[in-house]
C-alpha cells in the first residue's frame, strides 16, 4: 500500500547536491514525488511509494549527500497525491 510523507530537512542541506541526490535515491526506490529548496535554507519533499520503500528514503534524509549536515527532519503523513514521477522543482 501506498503512502504519502512529506519531509522537512533542516540544517546545511543547500548548496551541497542534496536535491539531486534525492531525487536519484528516491529514483533508485521507486519513489514519486518533489524536493525544492525552501527561503529558510531548508529543504521541503514529499515522498510517495510503499511503506518500507519510504522508511528507506526516511533514513537517507537523515543523512542526506556527503557534504550536507542535516541538523533536523520533520517527516508527517499526508494524502496521496499520485504522483507518477520524482521532480526537482526549481523556484
Amino acid at each position: 500500500m501506498k503512502k504519502h510523507l512529506t519531509i522537512k530537512v533542516t540544517g546545511k542541506v543547500q548548496g551541497v547536491y542534496y536535491r539531486a541526490s534525492a531525487a536519484e535515491e528516491a529514483r533508485l526506490l521507486g519513489i514519486a514525488g518533489l524536493v525544492r529548496n525552501e527561503p529558510d535554507g531548508s529543504v521541503y519533499l514529499e515522498a510517495e511509494g510503499p511503506e518500507e520503500a519510504l522508511q528507506t528514503f526516511v533514513a537517507w534524509c537523515r543523512r542526506g549527500p556527503a557534504r550536507a549536515r542535516v541538523n533536523n527532519i520533520e517527516v508527517s503523513e499526508g494524502n496521496l497525491k499520485n504522483y507518477t514521477s520524482f521532480e526537482i522543482v526549481r523556484q
